[in-house]
């Protein structure tokens, strides 16, 4: 199974990511949204404490993305991983797991909820769409 794929859209970045279960679906859209910021990383290792609360599995993953973007872009890291403590449909407790960069190649401005969408699919597979705005 793949974990991510970028689909096309006119003006903006978006994301269709999957995985066997809400977290692995979670990991793969950050992963997706991190490698499309082209960064060119650093060898020094980095680590962000998260605590995420939110409406629904949603309004979650735009604030769970959010915030990665947000950290990512202030302490200029590229998040590869995130090893969850804590997980449900409205919270999320963890640790980001990336490297320092020196500069992204390409600049993500915002998650949006626009074609936000999580879906079961008949196979069992978890997949979710994100439009990034760029």
């Amino acid at each position: 199974m793949k974990k991510y794929e970028i689909l096309e859209h006119k003006a903006d970045l978006k994301i269709r990511a999957f995985g066997k279960d809400k977290k692995e679906l979670f990991l793969n859209m950050l992963k997706g949204m991190t490698e499309s910021q082209k960064a060119e990383k650093l060898k020094t290792k980095v680590k962000r404490q998260i605590k995420i609360k939110s409406l629904d599995l949603l309004a979650l993953l735009v604030d769970f993305l959010s915030e990665a973007l947000y950290l990512s872009q202030v302490n200029k890291e590229a998040y590869f991983d995130i090893n969850f403590k804590k997980f449900s449909n409205t919270e999320i407790k963890g640790e980001l797991i990336g490297q320092k960069v020196k500069r992204f190649g390409e600049d993500i401005k915002a998650v949006t909820h626009h074609s936000l969408e999580i879906k079961r699919t008949k196979k069992g597979i978890w997949e979710g769409t994100v439009l990034f705005d760029i």
